[in-house]
């Protein structure tokens, strides 16, 4: 015997993936826009050992500079392919610039945190 189910539209939410819910209308982010989202929740925003330098600032420009240049590229952006390419840049603007800060505070000494978690068994 099959009985309906019915699922509120709170139940039926949870079920999208997050990044068609946050499209607007409907539609749905480009996996190019979902990459960078993802990289830009990796953007650092603390400096690494509590160390403000030269480094840091740097990379703060960078990141400034990649979005700035986001916006702009997208208010340009014609078509689909556009808006993919630019969010693609932006993504690999992020990644250069936390690699380059990272590497260049390890050669200064600094070292990024760790965390491990060990489960109790």
């Amino acid at each position: 015997m099959n009985r309906p189910i019915f699922m509120s539209a709170i139940a039926l939410s949870a079920l999208l993936p997050a990044a068609a819910m946050a499209a607007p209308y409907g539609a749905r982010a480009s996996y190019e826009e979902e990459l960078a989202r993802a990289e830009s929740r990796g953007t650092l925003t603390m400096p690494i050992a509590g160390v403000e330098n030269n480094a840091w600032f740097d990379y703060q420009t960078d990141i400034d500079e990649a979005r700035t240049e986001l916006k702009k590229d997208l208010r340009a952006a014609t078509d689909a392919e556009d808006e993919r390419d630019a969010w693609d840049e932006y993504r690999t603007e992020l990644a250069d610039a936390r690699h380059d800060y990272v590497k260049e505070m390890k050669e200064k000494g600094y070292r990024t945190g760790q965390v491990r978690v060990y489960s109790a068994r």
